[in-house]
């Protein structure tokens, strides 16, 4: 399979969107912004709409709609007692989605014959990635990575406990909008390689096997990485063997991958009691 040009685009495609979902899945889910993840993709999928209807790349799209929507997401301010709380996290993130989707129909029906381009990145075109794309997704993941090591620690303590960090002086607000432009980011690249209906598993995944698990936040984001280079790799050779969609492979690996965290959890607790 490696003597295809498209195929090594697909393999080095599928390592530089794991390193950037592994760890920003994991922050995801420690934060417990599930449905960002699910809601981010589908929403880039409105840009990618508008780009095709604009004559403009549809990544680029895609990603512009992610961010802006992100930002929307990350809106939360200070409950009683002046204590921090995330205040309708999910219920500004289904009014967003909602908008956007019917933005994107709007969009598919004035783009008209240009529409299964959408309809592409819908589901994921990961033997279709130029070296022009390749390099996008290369800039993003430095991009994304540089700014998560810069802001890891101090999201990290806002995340397991919000109202200590915002009592040290941590500005919250701004590692919010900060970490959900990576996210944002993020999730328009996974949707390169699992389309936009099925990205948020290659992101959810592996970091609800290593949260499940129970690890320590440095084995916990190196396992989500692994994972979730495993989970694409993995899908990528399976596809060729069986001709099934990349995307098919990723959706049940990452089933089966917290099936199988759940149970050795599960063996772990039965001997700590016996």
């Amino acid at each position: 399979m490696f003597d295809f040009p498209f195929m090594q685009h697909a393999f080095v495609g599928c390592l530089l969107v794991s390193l950037l979902a592994g760890p920003i899945g994991w922050f995801m889910l420690l934060r417990r912004q599930a449905f960002a993840a699910h809601a981010l993709p589908h929403i880039g999928f409105s840009g990618a709409a508008a780009a095709i209807w604009l004559g403009i790349a549809p990544l680029w799209g895609m990603m512009g709609s992610s961010l802006i929507a992100g930002l929307f997401m990350a809106q939360e301010s200070k409950g009683e007692g002046g204590t921090f709380a995330p205040i309708r996290r999910e219920s500004m993130t289904g009014l967003v989605l909602a908008a956007s989707l019917g933005i994107g129909v709007w969009c598919l029906h004035m783009a008209n014959s240009a529409s299964n381009q959408a309809s592409t990145l819908l589901f994921g075109d990961v033997l279709g990635l130029s070296t022009h794309t390749l390099f996008s997704l290369g800039a993003i993941l430095i991009f994304c990575i540089g700014v998560l090591g810069i802001i890891g620690r101090p999201l990290l303590f806002s995340s397991i406990a919000p109202d200590l960090a915002q009592a040290r002086g941590v500005p919250i607000t701004v590692l919010s909008r900060l970490f959900m432009m990576l996210a944002a980011f993020a999730a328009a690249a996974c949707s390169e390689v699992a389309g936009a209906l099925l990205s948020f598993s290659l992101m959810i995944g592996p970091a609800s096997a290593a949260l499940r698990l129970e690890l320590s936040p440095t084995k916990g984001l190196l396992f989500s990485l692994v994972s979730a280079l495993c989970l694409s790799w993995g899908g990528l050779i399976l596809s060729w063997y069986t001709d099934a969609p990349v995307a098919f492979w990723i959706g049940i690996g990452a089933v089966a991958l917290y099936i199988s965290a759940s149970i050795i959890q599960h063996l772990r607790q039965t001997r700590r009691l016996l």
